[in-house]
């Protein structure tokens, strides 16, 4: 574990930005560029799977060039440094035009990264982080540590489901490959616990949260949310259809429909 003040690969440890379950990410600078966030894996998280996760990240990530996907810098075994992004997750966001313009343009990075081939596949609130100066900086998708490049992934499959399990799209529960449409039903979810408070679903235990993914309809939000119409509701039942079949073409045109339906402007779905 590092501190605060240390020096690490020729970077001067200057804080803790956030812990997750293998790795730890500090803010940190080497004098001579500017200041990146550093991600590093736990002693005990070093293991030929972790590392190979890693490299997988900052591989698929360096693919990337999209002014809401994190730029990434350097790598090494247990390492990465990345552009830093100084304001938190999309939940500091005090207004809901704010987090509407936010999810617009993770909508359009995560289309960017289909059209590469690239499937996020854990959409969260957590993995969108805003710039302190939101006006200026915007939002910016994070964290590839479980995507799918779809013309590797016939081959590559997960023993287990690493999504974060609020956001899960059914086919992803089913053991099936994830695709363009199982990030909209996370960004969905998403969007729904940005302007709502909650995601769609909610439950006291993992495996009862499995099975509203798979098996209850989509919830009726404008009856618990005032100021929200029946065509909110129909969006996202839309953007949440069991079938990915079912969902809009594109994140784009997802979150289009959903802002339409705030303002008073539904489009025919």
């Amino acid at each position: 574990m590092l501190d605060p003040g240390q020096e690490f690969e020729g970077y001067f440890v200057e804080a803790l930005l956030g812990r997750g379950g293998q790795a730890a990410v500090f803010r940190a600078n080497s004098g001579t560029r500017p200041v990146v966030a550093l991600k590093v894996l736990d002693d005990d998280h070093r293991d030929r799977e972790s590392i190979a996760r890693l490299a997988r990240e900052f591989r698929i990530a360096r693919q990337l060039a999209h002014p809401n996907i994190v730029t990434v810098y350097e790598h090494d075994r247990y390492w990465m440094t990345m552009q830093c992004v100084d304001g938190g997750s999309a939940t500091n966001l005090q207004s809901r035009d704010s987090r509407l313009q936010a999810l617009r343009q993770i909508a359009a990075a995560l289309d960017h990264a289909h059209r590469r081939g690239i499937v996020h596949s854990d959409v969260k609130p957590a993995n969108i982080l805003v710039h302190r100066d939101f006006s200026r900086g915007g939002a910016v998708l994070i964290d590839f540590g479980v995507a799918h490049v779809l013309a590797e992934d016939v081959w590559h499959r997960h023993s287990q489901i690493l999504a974060s399990l609020p956001y899960a799209a059914p086919e992803l529960l089913q053991g099936r490959l994830p695709q363009a449409a199982t990030d909209e039903y996370a960004l969905a979810c998403t969007a729904l616990e940005l302007l709502t408070g909650t995601p769609p679903f909610v439950a006291d235990n993992p495996m009862a949260l499995v099975d509203a993914h798979l098996n209850l309809p989509p919830p009726d939000v404008s009856h618990r949310v005032p100021g929200l119409s029946k065509a909110f509701d129909v969006v996202v039942a839309r953007a949440i259809a069991k079938n990915p079949d079912r969902r809009y073409v594109s994140c784009t045109e997802m979150m289009c429909h959903l802002d339409g339906a705030l303002r008073g402007r539904p489009q025919s779905t």
